[in-house]
């Protein structure tokens, strides 16, 4: 028993979702959000980080292990390298043995924040290992807490709420610290529509944000212009999906002006090789496009009209396609198994 909480619930599993960041990335930074508030337009996506939670054998030499991309035995939770897992083992007071492991779609460091999925799903599923439901709210700011304030990360909220409740939305962030979660319905196919449009591709470049957040942070007060053009993006794309009538060139056309003005908030966002690749699929008939994410790396997105598909896919033809979906919900604890 951990605490005298609960029996052992057997082996636990949480699916939880990676997110597509629109328009408004970089107002969720307290560095803004403190001074003007801040939005993003966001969605998730069917693209998933797995965690499973069980009690480790008694048997096994180590009294933790976990398992992702490398494997940690260790017998305290203070010995913990992986810093996410550790602190979130240490919020919830996690007594050992315990035995995590997480698999995902899709790699790390990529933009489409898989860090603060990995922490929401990890303590989605360590609280249902003590047996406690608890709301997507609370998930969100415990990971943002763990993320932001203890391990001192220089990133900001939006994945976080992303990861917890899924679908797309509109996240405004208040000087107070406070989010506000708006669900976005689009009618009369919109929504389809925008995913049909949708083209994602892998630059094969994998890169660790916080050096490109942390100059970001440090030029937010010179580029406050900017990143209120950024946010005002945000509000017109959320403008488009609540007008009725979903107009998906416009929507690119946003996303190609915040692009721009994203290139210039941090040397480190774009490389000569991404600007040709975007440019590529520009001339070859995409409206608009973004990177994923902080910059550096990871995964293009553009927004293309179904019959300039296949042009646009041409013009990038050294580049893996990876299809993508929405996902209404946020992370969930999927696995029923039980010794």
């Amino acid at each position: 028993m951990d605490n005298g909480l609960y029996d052992d619930p057997g082996i636990i599993m949480t699916r939880t979702p990676l997110r597509v960041s629109f328009a408004g990335g970089g107002t969720d930074l307290a560095a803004f959000y403190e001074q003007e508030t801040g939005a993003v337009l966001s969605t998730a996506i069917n693209k998933y980080i797995y965690v499973t939670v069980k009690r480790h054998g008694s048997v096994f030499n180590e009294s933790i292990r976990l398992n992702y991309s490398r494997s940690e035995q260790v017998q305290r939770i203070d010995e913990i390298e992986n810093d996410i897992a550790r602190e979130c083992l240490r919020l919830l007071e996690i007594n050992p043995p315990i035995y995590v492991s997480t698999v995902a779609d899709l790699p790390a460091s990529t933009g489409l924040g898989g860090s603060s999925s990995f922490a929401v799903g990890l303590l989605n599923a360590l609280h249902a290992f003590r047996g406690e439901r608890v709301s997507a709210g609370q998930l969100a700011e415990e990971a943002s807490d763990i993320e932001i304030d203890v391990l001192q990360q220089p990133i900001g909220k939006q994945d976080q709420y992303a990861a917890a409740f899924g679908g797309l939305n509109f996240f405004t962030f208040n000087p107070s610290g406070r989010v506000t979660v708006e669900p976005q319905r689009l009618n009369n196919g919109g929504l389809k529509h925008l995913f049909d449009s949708i083209l994602m591709f892998w630059t094969g470049h994998q890169r660790d944000s916080s050096s490109v957040l942390s100059e970001q942070k440090a030029n937010t007060p010179a580029k406050m212009d900017s990143l209120l053009r950024m946010r005002e993006h945000a509000a017109r794309l959320q403008n488009l999906c609540s007008n009725g009538g979903f107009d998906v060139e416009k929507f690119g056309l946003i996303l190609d002006e915040s692009w721009r003005l994203k290139r210039q908030l941090s040397s480190k966002i774009t490389t000569s090789e991404i600007d040709r690749w975007y440019d590529q699929a520009i001339g070859a008939g995409a409206t608009g496009g973004k990177l994923c994410g902080a910059g550096g790396g990871g995964f293009l997105l553009f927004i293309v009209e179904p019959e300039k598909q296949d042009a646009v896919c041409r013009s990038l033809a050294g580049l893996k396609q990876v299809p993508i979906g929405h996902e209404v919900h946020g992370s969930q604890v999927c696995s029923p198994f039980v010794h």
